[in-house]
């Protein structure tokens, strides 16, 4: 088989693996391989997988399926990541067509397996980096040490690995020169960055470095916070430096402590309040996001209701919910009174019932006001005047809302939008003149 001239790379999952595919891209076309935009025009198909939950496997199995049995004569099939970090052998025998699987964090042997000579970060050439909008994620760190009991992450990824802040430096610059406007910050754990290092407060020290590094201009968004990490030092942090919008992702996972002990998180419902009263009294603006589970094993109703109860104190601007998906290699996933797909279902829906209420009051104080906003797209309305899309710090890409003001503006451009009106998750606006 020859060596491949053009590679499509599929990227599947959550932002850490939009991460990762932007490294392993920018190695392939610095080893002289040009991407493509389908995978009928590639002479490498690589897909990089998830397998966090029973949902994303599944997604995983049917993309290497789908790409398999449109597989050309002399196309190379190559399948690496979560998924077949777990199910190699699975990946094997149900797509024999294949050619080569590799799991987590072997970008460089699939490099070399494309005979593509490995470069490192630091010496690959600008002319590689590219960044798609406005936006571009920055990992700066993999693995995990949280004992949660419902997550197969440790046994995928290992223990946390911190990367060196002088790199995460080097890399911030690089991303800003090839025009990213916002770098979102990601990691299995982000408030856990450098516990392996010594370090007992990194992120902080973290934030003062990027943002200096980058200029006032650029936004830093944090995300994956776990919530007993988010002490002073960080709170202070978020809001003395500009750049570090008032934005934080927490998730908290439930809102019954009886569930939070089973799960083996932070449980203590109390702390869990002061810290947002802490955040929103020291940046009034913040936005808030978490993730919950529903369905947990032994869930009763009576712990739904206090995690709905809760949700209802807290008042999260954006809330992901999420049904438990029980997964081999963990101790929930042998735990006794194991729910039925229905209860797990329908309580899913109750509690976004509860959270599409709160979204529409939260998003309704931003009416009246004049934001920032990225354009990420653009279009007409229904009379045919011209309209933009976009975010203001209010939305995380890829998983919040988004908004639509009346107005021109280039892509990946900066303007200053009055928020007209709200929807539950999305706002309208009009492009006011600087």
């Amino acid at each position: 088989m020859s060596a491949p001239r053009t590679y499509h790379l599929v990227t599947l999952g959550c932002p850490k693996n939009d991460a990762d595919s932007d490294h392993f891209g920018r190695t392939l076309r610095a080893g002289g391989l040009v991407a493509v935009d389908t995978p009928e025009d590639a002479d490498a198909v690589v897909v990089n997988t998830c397998g966090f939950i029973e949902q994303s496997q599944r997604e995983s199995f049917e993309t290497v399926q789908a790409l398999a049995a449109a597989k050309r004569p002399g196309q190379q099939l190559v399948v690496a990541g979560c998924l077949s970090q777990l199910y190699a052998e699975q990946v094997r025998e149900a797509t024999p067509e294949v050619d080569h699987i590799f799991g987590v964090g072997q970008w460089d042997q699939v490099a070399r397996t494309l005979s593509v000579d490995v470069i490192e970060l630091h010496d690959i050439p600008e002319s590689a980096v590219q960044v798609r909008g406005a936006s571009a994620y920055l990992k700066i760190s993999d693995g995990c040490d949280a004992p949660c009991t419902f997550c197969v992450i440790p046994k995928i990824k290992g223990g946390l690995r911190s990367a060196p802040a002088g790199l995460l430096v080097r890399e911030a610059q690089r991303l800003v020169g090839a025009g990213a406007k916002e770098l979102v910050l990601v990691a299995q754990d982000s408030t856990a960055y450098g516990e392996d290092l010594g370090l007992r407060e990194g992120l902080p020290g973290l934030l003062e470095m990027l943002a200096e590094a980058v200029g006032p201009d650029v936004w830093l968004r944090l995300m994956y916070a776990y919530p007993s990490r988010v002490r002073p030092p960080l709170i202070e942090a978020m809001a003395r430096i500009p750049n570090v919008i008032p934005y934080l992702d927490v998730p908290l996972q439930h809102g019954s402590e009886r569930v939070l002990r089973r799960m083996r998180r932070p449980h203590k419902l109390a702390k869990t309040e002061r810290m947002v009263a802490d955040l929103r009294a020291a940046m009034p603006e913040i936005v808030l996001r978490t993730s919950l589970i529903v369905g947990f094993p032994g869930e009763s109703e009576a712990e739904f209701e206090e995690l709905a109860s809760f949700l209802r104190t807290i008042e999260f601007d954006h809330v992901g919910v999420f049904t438990y998906s029980q997964q081999q290699w963990t101790p929930a996933g042998d735990l006794p009174a194991q729910l039925p797909d229905e209860i797990k279902h329908e309580r899913r829906d109750r509690l976004m019932e509860v959270q599409q209420g709160i979204a529409a009051r939260r998003a309704a104080t931003f009416v009246g006001r004049t934001l920032p906003m990225l354009v990420e797209g653009d279009g007409e309305d229904e009379d045919g005047a011209p309209v933009v899309a976009g975010r203001t710090y209010r939305e995380a890409p890829e998983v919040d809302g988004l908004v639509f003001a009346r107005g021109s503006a280039a892509l990946g451009e900066r303007v200053p939008v009055r928020i007209d009106s709200a929807a539950d998750y999305d706002l309208f606006g009009t492009i006011v003149s600087s």
